[in-house]
């Protein structure tokens, strides 16, 4: 990949059969019916979830070709996570039945940044294997996030994954989602969070994201902190007030395109969907960045991580871009 990502460029993207691999976490949402910041509510919707399986949905729909690989348990919950990516036309190739139970999290809706409890178990399990492998050499753009780096055995899954597509040429994108929660325990992660900088291309912490990674800093800090530890391309999200994204050479402002806040649960996923699926049309960068924040603003009026999306054209005519 080019060693500075220019705004008026778009990323030219290998040749290869399918467009987004995402790796990692697939698992349930257990989601209150109802706005509650006092945990009374007792009444709970289960929902499809986990970062990486989100997007791959999310893509699909935007009108571009995911893969997903993940692990789930052998039970209820895990057949229904696999069920609703079958529904959605996804191939299921590279989800692995593992001896474990399907992970999750418990969310109570929320227009602000919603607070989880995680309830891990499969998802970590993830194992590096020849089709997964396969998978990589054959995909254009490959995403992860924290979760599976966050516990052995994934992580080692992770770094194995990292290394096939420097071999073979690929775009790699990087959520930097820490939470200690998820982390094993008695392990401080930010170090080893840092150390993944460096590896990949493109990362998009937010705010809350940065903070705890590096402590209490302007945004501006945050940025070249990244670009520091060796990020091509920082996304830095700041909730309402837009975001601010830097490839080390100059840097661009973008508001946010939400007029409508009804729950915030995968509005992150959203933007990486509709930037990825840009990217994979041609658009440039600049362009890119501009869609993805758009899809983000169209999910937020809807609740759940995923929702209807229509197709990237839709969502650009829609916003004007």
């Amino acid at each position: 990949m080019a060693n500075v990502f220019e705004f008026e460029a778009s990323i030219p993207l290998s040749d290869k059969k399918h467009d987004v691999l995402t790796v990692g976490e697939l698992l349930i949402d257990m989601m209150t019916t109802e706005y509650d910041d006092s945990d009374t509510c007792d009444t709970y919707q289960k929902l499809f979830g986990g970062s990486p399986s989100n997007i791959a949905l999310n893509v699909k729909k935007l009108g571009i070709t995911p893969l997903v690989a993940s692990a789930v348990g052998d039970d209820g919950l895990g057949r229904f996570l696999v069920d609703q990516l079958q529904q959605a036309g996804i191939a299921t190739d590279l989800i692995q039945c593992v001896d474990d139970s399907t992970s999750m999290v418990v969310v109570t809706k929320s227009v602000a940044t919603p607070i989880p409890i995680f309830y891990r178990g499969a998802d970590y399990q993830l194992a590096y294997t020849s089709g997964l492998e396969e998978a990589i050499i054959n995909s254009k753009i490959v995403h992860f996030s924290c979760w599976p780096i966050s516990r052995v055995p994934s992580r080692d899954t992770i770094e194995s994954v990292i290394d096939t597509v420097r071999k073979h040429g690929g775009l790699i994108g990087f959520d930097p989602n820490y939470h200690p929660m998820i982390w094993q325990k008695g392990e401080n992660g930010i170090d080893y969070v840092k150390s993944i900088f460096g590896k990949v291309d493109i990362v998009k912490p937010s705010e809350d994201d940065a903070e705890r990674l590096l402590g209490k800093a302007e945004p501006e800090r945050y940025l070249d902190y990244f670009l520091e530890l060796g990020a091509k391309l920082v996304i830095l999200t700041l909730g309402k007030d837009g975001a601010l994204v830097s490839n080390g050479k100059e840097t661009l402002a973008f508001n946010s395109l939400a007029t409508q806040v009804v729950d915030t649960t995968g509005a992150g996923d959203a933007f990486w969907s509709g930037f990825y699926a840009a990217l994979v049309k041609g658009y440039l960068l600049k362009e890119a960045l501009s869609l993805g924040f758009a899809v983000s603003a169209y999910k937020l009026k809807y609740t759940g991580a995923i929702v209807d999306l229509p197709h990237l054209e839709f969502i650009k005519e829609k916003y004007g871009l």
